[in-house]
């Protein structure tokens, strides 16, 4: 019976073994696929806007540009096409509070998150108007809420990037006094 045993023994070490590389290659790639589809946090990353919404392509180009007057301009003619369009809404939400609009950035980026509860950038970029309204409770907030929107448990830029501006506003907004 031994010998029966212990070839028993080696055909499923085999087969484990082989299960195990299979399921590895699997964790492998399920990995490499969930990091890939990660979305890029800069608006220069978001894909490229198709030619048939000029006034969204326009928009991002001012974005890139700095020109966020321009910016508006673009992108409000491209929300008027598609109020849908949670990405145009984020842009535009981030162009009015880049020029200090803070009213109409909060009206666009709560647009945006009524249109896609998870989009990532809304609540980095509404996390980031709080900071500058002064309101970092509800950054804080946002900063929860992008943890739980990320994949991997709050391991995205968006994350990161929101949670870095907190952190600098605490720092700066708890010095003691020289």
């Amino acid at each position: 019976m031994r010998p029966n045993n212990l070839h028993t023994r080696g055909s499923f070490r085999r087969i484990h073994k082989g299960n195990l590389q299979k399921k590895s290659l699997w964790i492998v790639i399920t990995l490499v696929l969930g990091l890939g589809s990660i979305r890029s946090r800069a608006f220069a990353d978001l894909p490229e806007a198709k030619s048939d919404k000029p006034n969204l392509a326009a928009g991002r180009q001012a974005i890139k540009a700095q020109d966020f007057k321009a910016a508006v301009k673009s992108l409000t003619k491209a929300v008027q096409e598609n109020p849908q369009d949670a990405d145009a809404q984020t842009m535009l939400g981030y162009s009015y509070r880049k020029l200090g609009t803070f009213d109409k950035s909060l009206e666009h980026y709560q647009m945006a998150l009524k249109i896609d509860g998870h989009h990532r950038s809304a609540q980095e970029y509404l996390g980031e108007l709080y900071l500058d309204m002064k309101q970092s409770a509800n950054a804080e907030k946002q900063l929860k809420a992008l943890k739980k929107a990320c994949p991997l448990f709050g391991k995205c830029a968006e994350y990161h990037d929101l949670k870095e501006a907190i952190d600098l506003y605490k720092s700066n907004n708890f010095r003691a006094p020289a």
